[in-house]
């Protein structure tokens, strides 16, 4: 956790209203941090209903395997987030850990293990002590309150210069139901169908199998189209979790995502993923602009996703961007190895609503200095044309600066 914040940080942070069904508690556990928090225990009432999707690596963190396993009963009392280890590539201690910190925590909250959701984050590979949970889950469990979501989101930390945290509020039916959300991330971030890690809390009453999919199709245009470096986490969790306390409101029990009664809530719950999203971009370790990549004009949606994301997890388009340089030349290079349909003669390109190069050349009403002072602004968007179809699509990403290497060539020292 930095002391310095990022100059991207969001300038105004909302007030994170109570959840019904939702108490929140923070501690020390001393798990690689001195002097601040670094768990989280999350107790939510009986019926809860819970969703998740998760990292693709073919070498998840303990705690993901726990998570996916228990995800098939539907059910949560207790969501437990430790900062500082990420309880992965530790083999069976790791998931000796996950399953005594389960054990630990079902007991302080009066519930099964099966309905205990684990999620770690921090250093890879040294085994998480996790008898350092016993005696402190269950005085969160006793002290845990609706409300603060800004210190619940501080002490899941570790690189990340600020707290992620989002809020919406929509009618469903008769009701007035909240979402909130946090999340985590700065670096090792290239999501696949996941994020670093982040939880949505709703007193909406959603049956898991319904919050499922919305969860599965909202990260898809959020999480999924943000990238730091190009790095897929181990760890990557994404949950979220339904009350149903709304329900006691007017609020009608959903049991389909297709219900068109959850058409404003379905706008809603995408709209805090695509906030949280956005502040793991402006928060990418280092990082001193924002850049939003749109490639246009592709043969498909999809083709347009992987041309952006070659452009954005470009080492030489990001350094570029650190140095304000509008170097459309490596955007040509990341588009052309990017193995997807491009045409070089129909290509063009625009920094900040500024075209530097049109149809496979540089645009003849260039100018040097007008777009070198574009490159100052803090935020920079890239435009991609291709002329070759419909398909379009948008990802986030930041620079890459010198101090992306310092914090990581010392993140274990």
């Amino acid at each position: 956790m930095s002391s310095t914040v990022s100059p991207l940080a969001p300038k105004h942070v909302p007030d994170m209203p109570v959840i019904a069904g939702v108490r929140l508690a923070t501690a020390e556990a001393g798990i690689r941090y001195k002097n601040r928090t670094d768990v989280l225990l999350a107790v939510m009432d009986k019926g809860t209903a819970v969703a998740g999707v998760f990292t693709k690596s073919k070498c998840p963190s303990a705690p993901v395997e726990w998570c996916r396993a228990k995800l098939k009963g539907g059910k949560a009392r207790a969501l437990v987030v430790n900062s500082g280890n990420a309880n992965a590539f530790t083999g069976k201690t790791g998931r000796a850990s996950t399953a005594l910190t389960a054990k630990i925590a079902a007991k302080a909250v009066g519930c099964s293990e099966g309905e205990i959701f684990l999620a770690s984050t921090g250093v890879i590979g040294e085994p998480l002590d996790a008898t350092k949970f016993d005696g402190v889950l269950g005085r969160l469990a006793e002290t845990a309150a609706p409300g603060d979501y800004l210190t619940a989101a501080k002490a899941i930390m570790t690189t990340d210069t600020f707290p992620k945290v989002a809020t919406a509020t929509v009618k469903l039916g008769k009701a007035k139901v909240t979402i909130n959300g946090m999340a985590k991330g700065a670096g090792m971030i290239a999501p696949d169908m996941a994020t670093m890690l982040s939880f949505i809390f709703t007193d909406a009453p959603i049956a898991p199998a319904a919050l499922q999919a919305l969860l599965k199709s909202g990260v898809e245009d959020t999480f999924n189209a943000v990238t730091i470096d190009g790095d897929t986490s181990t760890s990557d969790t994404l949950l979220a979790f339904a009350t149903g306390a709304a329900a006691e409101h007017g609020a009608p029990k959903i049991s389909r995502a297709s219900d068109p009664r959850l058409k404003a809530f379905v706008k809603a719950f995408n709209q805090v993923l695509a906030n949280l999203s956005e502040q793991v971009a402006r928060d990418g370790e280092g990082a001193r602009k924002l850049v939003e990549i749109t490639v246009e004009g592709a043969k498909t949606k999809a083709s347009a996703r992987k041309i952006a994301m070659s452009i954005a997890n470009s080492p030489l388009v990001k350094t570029a961007i650190a140095g304000e340089d509008a170097n459309w030349g490596r955007v040509v290079m990341a588009v052309g190895k990017a193995g997807e349909p491009a045409d070089r003669d129909k290509l063009s390109i625009s920094f900040n609503g500024i075209r530097v190069a049109k149809r496979g050349a540089r645009d003849p009403s260039y100018d040097e200095a007008q777009v070198s002072e574009a490159m100052k602004a803090p935020e920079i968007a890239i435009l991609v044309s291709l002329g070759l179809g419909k398909g379009r699509d948008r990802v986030l990403t930041c620079d890459l600066t010198k101090e992306y290497v310092a914090i990581n060539g010392d993140y274990r020292s």
